[in-house]
């Protein structure tokens, strides 16, 4: 693939295109608009996703009115009670969240502390987002998961500027009122599906998610994985493969994975043909080390440090759990890796405004897709796939804290 074509990739979907919403459509069209003009063949799957529209929300602090945005599935409703301010989660801070609306420290919180906090009493939460030395003043809009939730109650959420956050504990706020309406319907969210034969009945699937965050463009994260994944299928669409290459382009990925969820539970009866999940997330950046995660057995990991040697790319490869669409496949015992070239957030910045094209330099593009490209064929075309099909017992481990089965030690 061209310099150019990538530019024109970028360029083509320079907007915010959200799980569920409309542009996340249209952006999943045009990938799928791009596989067939590669001569591939591609189709759309469809998984629901919850869906919330925030019609008001105001969060008051003795009485003044803070900018906030509402948490959408969060419910609606009107909660009051004293502001508490609470920079960690151990069980001392957690005590003392009965009947508080409690201020955290991030700008969201994982299942058990939401567990923790609603065991203890909390009345509602305020989250923080932004840098209040920055001279923008955006606020990103999350929702309250259904995976954080689980089987607890819920309660109103609303996001803050680090700034206005900081100005509650200067002023010594007392009491927090947050008010929020919303609708809530069940939306849906898609991935998009390409494949290329292969003489065995069996295939490598290649995965990167082209959904953003509410105020991102994503064209870091992660359209750069998804032109990554045209640029192996362009490269591989000619050759003759022992392995199929499946490539999935998932959605709602910033949402808790949920397109490669869905997809790993709708293809559930084609998982043991699957014999290794490549996911990219994240390439092509000016600055940035490649990294390899892989959640398979640490063998694979030495031959990618050795093939980086022998081509002179240099590669970080490790055991471990990457935070994106390869979790799920390994999660249902198919050896999987995450790709990404990891940059500073002050040089590629993510999940804000700046997440734009100009963070990407085409040559690197062209250098990752071409290293991806070569030890997917080389997978494809191995008589015998030579990654064992064993997850090994820290990455297991690692899988039940990523998903909240377990604590973190």
């Amino acid at each position: 693939m061209t310099q150019q074509r990538m530019r024109q990739i970028f360029s083509d979907t320079d907007y915010v295109h959200r799980s569920g919403s409309p542009e996340e459509l249209r952006a999943a069209e045009y990938l799928k608009a791009q596989c067939e003009a590669l001569g591939v063949p591609a189709r759309l799957e469809a998984f629901p996703v919850a869906m919330g529209e925030i019609q008001e929300a105001h969060v008051l602090a003795d009485g003044k009115e803070i900018p906030c945005k509402g948490f959408f599935c969060c419910g609606s409703g009107e909660v009051e009670g004293e502001l508490y301010y609470m920079p960690a989660q151990d069980p001392v801070s957690i005590a003392g969240a009965r009947d508080k609306i409690v201020l955290m420290d991030g700008s969201g919180i994982g299942y058990f502390g939401y567990q923790d906090l609603m065991k203890a009493g909390a009345k509602g939460i305020l989250f923080q987002y932004g840098n209040m030395y920055y001279p923008q003043r955006d606020i990103d809009e999350r929702d309250l998961r259904a995976a954080v939730v689980g089987e607890e109650r819920k309660v109103l959420c609303a996001m803050l500027h680090t700034a206005d956050a900081v100005e509650l504990l200067k002023n010594g706020v007392k009491r927090v009122k947050i008010s929020i309406q919303q609708r809530e319907w069940e939306g849906e969210s898609h991935n998009v599906v390409a494949q290329l034969p292969g003489r065995r009945e069996e295939w490598i699937v290649l995965s990167a998610h082209y959904d953003t965050t509410a105020l991102s463009h994503g064209s870091y994260d992660n359209m750069s994985g998804c032109v990554g994944l045209l640029g192996v299928l362009d490269a591989l669409k000619d050759k003759e493969l022992n392995y199929g290459l499946r490539l999935v382009f998932c959605g709602s990925e910033e949402r808790g994975l949920l397109g490669s969820k869905a997809y790993v539970r709708d293809h559930e009866a084609e998982l043991e043909k699957i014999a290794l999940n490549i996911n990219l997330d994240m390439i092509g950046t000016w600055l940035g080390k490649f990294i390899a995660r892989v959640s398979a057995e640490e063998k694979l990991a030495g031959y990618l440090g050795y093939m980086g040697a022998e081509l002179g790319f240099p590669v970080e490869a490790k055991i471990g759990v990457y935070s994106s669409d390869s979790t799920p496949f390994a999660d249902k015992g198919v050896p999987a890796l995450s790709f990404a070239r990891l940059a500073s957030g002050n040089a590629a910045p993510i999940h804000c405004r700046y997440d734009l094209p100009e963070l990407l330099s085409m040559e690197q593009m062209e250098k990752d897709v071409a290293f991806i490209a070569e030890f997917t064929r080389r997978m494809a075309c191995a008589a015998l796939c030579p990654v064992s099909r064993e997850i090994p017992e820290k990455v297991k481990t690692e899988l039940d804290e990523y998903l909240f089965r377990k604590r973190r030690g």
